[in-house]
């Protein structure tokens, strides 16, 4: 037979321990001024004797605001995000709140039926990884009040605090490198344009050939949705063109991943028979031969960044809005080294343009 279980401690029962009002449990609770020492010390004793523990829903509906940040992002699958899950759920932990992950798949209905569930629920805020950069999302719940930041993508025409990466000067930067090592027929597959991730490593892909003085090849741009199996379509397709190219610029981790595994059953050599950079540093490339050269960006930072934004807006709705837009690190190594002289499985494939420069 079990033991019965002690019935919670009340706000009631702290103050009759405690002598005072429940008025006054409430102000030490809540950490307002105007509270003497004394009655503060004998309140916080009677919560430490009776274990009580504040109802977080009764706080909430007294204050009308809850104690719960609600995140959206585009695709779980995809471990960038882990980084900035993590990031945000520290900074929402140090500050009392809880966190609600949702898991939009890409997907803007989906998006949108998390959209509601987030206004139902009247959370304090939302972090979101827009699907769409011109997506209805942010603008819903900005309507009814609930204050938004957007990460990694952003939302036009629609004034909301954002964190980004300079994602199109870091793609001009990478593929700049692959030029410098001498490539002149470089592929690139990037995520859809509808996202602006998507669009601005393009752009970047597009700067870097217009620097340097190489015509885009339009066969050799590939978009699509940034997934794994995405990738690896793509780059067969590159691969199999007649004039194959000799360097791939990917412009995600899950885009890589599937251009790894068409490379590889094509039993193609990295770097010597095709060159690869690609966007995004994961703990598994550090187990690749040989290892990526990749664009990082700072995903914790970013994540950070976004929940420090929220909990500002939550604080104060009329501060002005704040775009972060946060610089990448590139690391240079062995998938694209030099080629002098380039292997003949190359020459074959492709002659080389005279370099620029």
């Amino acid at each position: 037979m079990s033991a019965t279980q002690p019935t919670p401690a009340k706000l009631a029962d702290v103050a009759r321990r405690a002598g005072v009002s429940t008025a006054s449990v409430s102000r030490v609770l809540a950490d307002k001024p105007h509270v003497s020492d004394d009655v503060r010390q004998r309140v916080l004793a009677a919560v430490d004797e009776l274990s009580f523990r504040p109802s977080r829903l009764a706080r909430s509906l007294r204050v009308q605001r809850s104690h719960v940040l609600g995140l959206i992002i585009s695709d779980i699958q995809n471990p960038f995000f882990t980084a900035i899950v993590r990031a945000i759920e520290d900074i929402a932990y140090q500050h009392q709140y809880t966190l609600v992950l949702c898991n939009a798949d890409e997907d803007p209905d989906k998006e949108a039926l998390y959209v509601d569930l987030m206004m139902d629920e009247k959370v304090a805020g939302v972090i979101i990884s827009p699907t769409h950069e011109t997506a209805t999302s942010c603008q819903r719940l900005a309507s009814v009040g609930i204050p938004v930041v957007a990460i990694d993508r952003k939302v036009n025409d629609i004034p909301v605090d954002t964190v980004v990466v300079d994602n199109t000067s870091a793609a001009c930067e990478i593929v700049s490198h692959l030029i410098a090592d001498g490539h002149r027929r470089i592929g690139a597959v990037v995520g859809t344009p509808i996202a602006t991730t998507g669009h601005e490593r393009r752009d970047g892909y597009l700067r870097a050939l217009q620097m340097h003085g190489i015509p885009l090849e339009p066969s050799l741009l590939r978009t699509g949705l940034p997934t794994i199996a995405t990738g690896y379509r793509l780059v067969n397709e590159l691969l199999a063109l007649p004039k194959p190219p000799t360097a791939l610029f990917l412009g995600n981790n899950l885009l890589t991943v599937g251009a790894l595994k068409a490379i590889h059953e094509r039993n193609l050599h990295i770097p010597e028979e095709i060159a690869l950079v690609a966007f995004d540093e994961m703990e598994w490339m550090f187990v690749v031969k040989p290892a990526l050269t990749v664009v990082a960006q700072p995903v914790y930072d970013m994540g950070k960044c976004a929940a420090d934004l929220l909990l500002a807006r939550i604080a104060d709705p009329e501060r002005p809005i704040e775009e972060i837009v946060l610089k990448a690190t590139i690391h240079i190594r062995q998938s694209c080294a030099d080629h002098a002289p380039w292997p003949a499985s190359i020459l074959a494939r492709q002659p080389l343009a005279t370099p620029v420069g």
